[in-house]
């Protein structure tokens, strides 16, 4: 018995074919059908994978903590990087111009990936057989650079792209062109193109001009070979592509171009490019680092309000400065001069130090580490420990008083033997005064070293009645949202009795209310100069990181007397 089954009549568009032919044609379908199945399940995966980035971190970036005085005034930056945010409104079209037309020239156009440039880019690795071109966008290298996208591997391209077509979705390309520009890395130091502009050319971005904004735009692909301190000529070579660039879209004629060749690049002078750094500022971050966890610091964003007092600070400084050309213009003088010190050798000339202490607080107004931070930046006022010489007769004194002895002044000896090496150096340690101390009648000589730090503390142990204050450079650090995050409470310590310390306080020789000591050391290999006044207490050390006399005694006497007329109340 026959079984009927259905004729399959060949489609007639197929009719005309042989077998192996239809066969082959069934298969390609399947396997385009399956392939197109993978490909589904291969996006879905890379989609699922950049899901779990969080995409607020795009605009999530370690800004730049601002270290304010105790008055407000700005003294500079702090953390692990000086980023300042900008948004787009800050930045001038031309340098959105320059940008596209150097990193992005469809940047407008696309949605994140341009597939166009990527398809011309493999097949021209694919013929170049060095894969070297990559067609990533400027949302692709926001993407790369917010997430440490860095292996060159297809499984990061696809998960580079996945996160960037994401990245589109959230952000208008204004933000984009915003957080790329705040992100990126332009060589010297600065993170950002805000501090970029700071550091190179002494302005904002809004205030860039178009020659400073096309030579910016060509560090970008090399920060360290291209910055403009390191070789300018190579900047400006790269200011060139940039412009060429912009003329072959348009962007620019060749007038243009020329013109903007010829504008003058003028970079910020060498000696102002260490102006966010100083011996202040580096003791305020490591202080912030005792207070902070280093995550906190990291992501940045702080507003530090520091202890110091930035008037006071700049007349200290200043006046020193005048002092140490004394000496160096001095008649005799052999010793090595600060204005001809060579670039990257250790400095010879003659160093200084000094602190200030609000004396009932030990709120620190002014800190020197050193003579010039852009060459050595070894904080003396916390790391040099000289001999006080006669800066330590106040100790002496006090010790003396604390005992019920007889203080002698101007005789530190007589008045040291009274009550002897071991307790004079154990009240001197009680005020702030670490030593190395030499057990013997040295001591009363002045063989007895401190910091200028500790010497500051020391002083402002005798002007405070006795107690010891606990200096500190910070008195508030407040978060990016404005959280309050840190107060410094002010706490001494009982160290000798008020009238020790008024009767040691009152051998600093009484000047319109300033009190003053000091003098060179017995070796002329450094001097000090003590004084309390309504400022406080400032202790000020000057003698060579290599011990040497310094000059005659008599020099360094008058030029010292000068110092604290100057220095006033």
């Amino acid at each position: 018995m026959s079984t009927w089954r259905p004729i399959r009549r060949t489609p007639a568009w197929l009719a005309w074919m042989p077998e192996w032919l239809r066969t082959g044609i069934r298969w390609s379908l399947w396997a385009g059908l399956i392939l197109g199945v993978l490909g589904l399940m291969v996006v879905a995966f890379y989609f699922s994978q950049a899901g779990r980035f969080d995409l607020a971190q795009v605009g999530n970036m370690p800004a730049r903590t601002t270290i304010l005085d105790r008055h407000g005034a700005e003294l500079g930056g702090g953390g692990p990087n000086n980023r300042r945010l900008v948004t787009r409104k800050d930045i001038p079209d031309f340098l959105v111009n320059a940008l596209r037309a150097r990193e992005d020239a469809r940047f407008f156009d696309h949605n994140g990936v341009d597939f166009r440039g990527l398809a011309r880019a493999t097949v021209r690795n694919v013929k170049d057989g060095d894969f070297t071109q990559g067609a990533s966008t400027l949302s692709m290298q926001l993407a790369r650079n917010t997430f440490e996208i860095r292996e060159k591997s297809i499984h990061r391209k696809l998960l580079e792209i996945a996160l960037t077509l994401r990245l589109e979705s959230r952000y208008k390309k204004d933000e984009i062109l915003a957080h790329y520009l705040n992100r990126i890395y332009f060589g010297a130091g600065c993170h950002g193109i805000e501090q970029a502009a700071r550091t190179y050319f002494g302005k904002p971005t809004s205030d860039l001009n178009e020659a400073e904004s096309s030579m910016l735009v060509g560090i970008i692909r090399g920060p360290h070979i291209f910055s403009p301190f390191r070789n300018l000529d190579a900047a400006r070579a790269q200011q060139s592509e940039v412009l060429a660039r912009m003329k072959t879209m348009g962007l620019l004629d060749a007038a243009g171009v020329e013109r903007i060749k010829a504008i003058p690049i003028i970079l910020v002078p060498q000696e102002q490019r260490v102006a966010e750094r100083s011996y202040a500022l580096e003791a305020i971050q490591k202080e912030l680092q005792t207070i902070l966890d280093d995550a906190d610091i990291r992501d940045g964003g702080l507003t530090v309000r520091s202890s110091l007092d930035i008037s006071w600070q700049e007349r200290l400084e200043d006046n020193l400065a005048a002092s140490l050309r004394k000496i160096e213009q001095s008649k005799g003088s052999q010793h090595a001069v600060h204005a001809n010190h060579p670039p990257g050798t250790e400095p010879t000339y003659i160093q200084c130090s000094a602190v200030t202490l609000e004396t009932k607080t030990g709120a620190i107004l002014a800190l020197i580490g050193g003579r010039d931070y852009s060459h050595s930046r070894y904080d003396r006022s916390t790391g040099a420990r000289r001999d006080l010489g006669a800066a330590f007769e106040p100790w002496i004194a006090a010790a003396a008083a604390e005992r019920g002895r007889l203080v002698l002044p101007g005789k530190p000896v007589q008045t040291g033997r009274q009550i002897g090496p071991k307790e004079t150096i154990r009240i001197a340690k009680r005020c702030g005064i670490s030593g190395p101390f030499v057990e013997t009648e040295d001591v009363f000589r002045g063989s007895a070293a401190a910091t200028p730090l500790e010497l500051a503390t020391g002083l402002a142990t005798l002007g405070n009645e006795g107690k010891r204050p606990r200096p500190y450079l910070i008195q508030s650090i407040t978060s990016a949202d404005g959280k309050v995050l840190y107060t410094a409470l002010p706490d001494t310590s009982p160290a000798i009795g008020r009238q020790a310390a008024r009767e040691a306080a009152s051998l600093l020789e009484s000047t319109s209310g300033t009190r003053v000591h000091g003098g060179a050391t017995g070796s002329g290999r450094d001097a000090w100069l003590a004084r309390l006044g309504p400022k406080g207490s400032t202790a000020i050390w000057v003698g060579f990181d290599q011990p040497q006399r310094i000059s005659s005694a008599t020099q360094l006497d008058a030029v010292l007397e000068d110092l604290a007329t100057r220095l006033g109340n």
